[in-house]
Formats: structure tokens, sequence, C-alpha cells
């Protein structure tokens, strides 16, 4: 059931017909707080219009902590950005305009999903253990980082003992996330501008979006823009909070050493460093671990995983290994069903489960659910030497 906050009655029947469930309408907060008290498991009210604001942020933020798993959806007549600021900081979950029907409608159904969420969490033990984070990166771009991103998502959520899985795009400038699986960014993570020190697992549930029941993902901003402003405690905070909610935290990150991607390698437990079998690639490869060990972070943390692996073009996995004097995790192979189901909005473990490609992104995700560490026995050949010896 949904209480409606509205002593409008024109503005009271306009929001009931957004409502798929049974409603209560209350035109107090009097009668507000009585109702709450007499169904102390209701999910949702959605506040009128003509209701101040300062009254429905009064609202939001005596129950966002005693009953976490109340949210509130706030209907406005007029949508401003300072407004909508402080909205999500008092725990309004959405804010939507007047007269939208559908957008009123998909925002409840959120709502609902996630308070039904944050009941589960609460209900479960407490988590004594936190997220493993796993950082995708390469320092070329077009090795794949979006694709092998997706695919250890799918695959380890979808894995026998059914992790939770959150999939970070902290591309901010260029994020193909949303793009790569067809989601519809209604929240991304600018909707957490300005929420520096009250960021919880209520307002993180808010701010992610589900992939078929398989794992959630935060999408990079929808306007370019917007990643000038997002600050590294921002960063910090983000996942601090995703590593107390999930299993696993997956995250895409931009090709290049940025203050943001600094900030994902110090807390991530394990860097899946790309390559392909092209020399521009292996040199990035290399330059990348230089960049890492110069920075003082572990080489052991590093796995090495080829992407495409079988091309013709006179490199070998070898080559690579020579190179860098490490072995390699994972090879993927280079097929056209990576490219066929991206184009799909989906992910070749869904698409083609027994094909090589989907095998391969299956042992690496059983990869991360062991130590990650890797053997570091054979010694760097200096990449000059190999550009020699293939001049």
């Amino acid at each position: 059931m949904t209480v409606v906050l509205s002593d409008n009655k024109a503005n009271s029947e306009r929001i009931v017909l957004s409502l798929t469930d049974e409603f209560v309408l209350a035109e107090s907060l009097i009668e507000l707080d009585a109702e709450l008290s007499k169904n102390p498991d209701e999910q949702l009210v959605v506040i009128s219009p003509e209701i101040p604001l300062k009254t429905a942020l009064s609202v939001a933020e005596k129950y966002r902590i005693a009953r976490s798993y109340l949210g509130v959806v706030l209907v406005r007549n007029r949508l401003e950005i300072g407004m909508l600021g402080e909205a999500l900081k008092s725990g309004i979950r959405e804010v939507v305009a007047a007269g939208d029907v559908a957008a009123l409608t998909e925002a409840c159904k959120r709502s609902t999903a996630v308070s039904q969420d944050i009941k589960q969490v609460n209900s479960e033990e407490p988590r004594n253990v936190r997220a493993k984070l796993l950082l995708v990166f390469s320092f070329k771009g077009g090795c794949g980082k979006t694709t092998v991103s997706t695919n250890l998502a799918v695959a380890l959520a979808t894995s026998a003992t059914k992790p939770k899985v959150c999939l970070v795009d902290f591309d901010l400038a260029n994020g193909d996330i949303a793009i790569a699986l067809q989601l519809e960014p209604t929240r991304t993570i600018s909707d957490a501008l300005g929420l520096q020190g009250s960021l919880d697992a209520r307002l993180m549930s808010s701010l992610v979006v589900s992939y078929k029941n398989k794992c959630d993902a935060l999408l990079a901003p929808t306007r370019t823009a917007d990643a000038d402003f997002i600050p590294i405690d921002l960063v910090e905070q983000v996942l601090h909070e995703l590593s107390q909610m999930y299993d696993y935290v997956i995250i895409d990150a931009p090709p290049i050493f940025n203050d943001v991607v600094l900030k994902c390698f110090d807390m991530a437990d394990s860097y899946l460093l790309l390559t392909t079998l092209d020399l521009p690639a292996l040199k990035s490869l290399k330059v990348t671990l230089d960049t890492l060990e110069s920075l003082g972070f572990l080489r052991e943390k590093c796995q090495i995983i080829l992407n495409r692996s079988g091309s013709k073009v006179g490199l070998s996995a070898q080559d690579i290994e020579r190179t860098v004097g490490m072995p390699i995790s994972i090879q993927i192979p280079m097929t056209d069903e990576l490219p066929a189901a991206l184009n799909e909005g989906t992910t070749a473990v869904e698409k083609v489960p027994t094909h090589a490609v989907a095998q391969a992104f299956r042992q690496l995700a059983q990869n991360q659910a062991q130590s990650g560490a890797f053997s570091q026995s054979m010694k760097p050949r200096r990449f000059s030497t190999l550009l020699r010896g293939r001049s």
C-alpha cells in the first residue's frame, strides 16, 4: 500500500492514477504519522506538489533513520537543481514533475524495489567482510575494458554462490556501461554530488540501477562536464559504501592515470590489466606496470588479461609474458560473438554460454574467488629489446 500526502483533491487524484498499488490519503502530517504508525511495514510515501518543500524534507529526515526502508517520492510543479540536491540529502529517493504519470509510476516502482532490498539486508546477518574490489584497466583505449567488465560482472553474479555484484563505471567522461547493457541512466554518480559525508547504504541503493536482476551498476554521468566536478573524496566514499553492500565491486576505469584512477588503484584488491596482441597495447601494459611500481603499488595485485587472443598479428602470448615478466592470467579468444552481444545490449556469457569466450570469462570469475596472487618468477625483458627483435 502507498500513502499519499496531499491536501489538494485534484493533485491527489492525478497521483493516484500513477499508482499500481492500493493507497490511502493523508491530508496532514498528523494523519500521515498515524497511518505509518498503524502500518509499520509501509514502504512508500508520495508527497503532492502543493505540500511545502520544507515539510517534505522534514518527513524524509524523520523516517530515514527510524525506518530506512520507507521510501519518499516527491512530486513538484517545477524541478530545480538546488531543490533536487536538498531532496537527496534529506533522504527523498525520487523527485518527479507533476503531471508526468509514466515518470511517477516508474519512480514508485524503483523506490519500492529499493525498500525491499533494504528490508532484506536488514534481516540478514551483519557482513563480516567487505567486497573484493576489482579494477579493470588498460592505458590504451580500445582493448575491450567495458566488454571485459560487463562479462566478468555477469559471470560472477551467475556463479554457483550467487554473490552480490556491482559494476562501477568510473570512466566519468566517456563511460559506456549504460550503452553496453542498454540501461536507462535514470540514476548516475552525478546524483551523489553534494552528498559527501552523508552517503550511506540507503542512498547508494537509490543510485544504482539493476541489470536483469543479475547485478547492479553505478553509471557514469550522462553529461560529460560533470566528470570535472566529482571529487576524490566522493569516489572514496562511494567505493567504501559499495564494499559494505556487495561481495564484488568491479571498476571500469578510463585509460588514464588521473586522481580518480589512482584512488581506485589505491583501494582495489586486484588489478585486471588488459592487453591485446599488438605493440601499442604491449607498450601501454609495460608503461602501466612500470608506473604502478614507481608509485609503490604492489605488482602482486596485478593480473594480466589477454583479450582477443588467437589474432595472427606476429605477436604471441609468450612475447607478452617475456616482455613484462609476468604470466598471463586468462586469454579471452577473439570472436565475433563479443561485439554481437554488445550490440544487443547483453553479454557473451548470456548470449553464448557454451562458447569458449564465455568459458574464459567464467574462469576469470572463478579466479577472483581465489587469492589472485601469481608467481613473479620471470624477469622482465626490456620493451626496446622486443622492438628491435621485430624490426
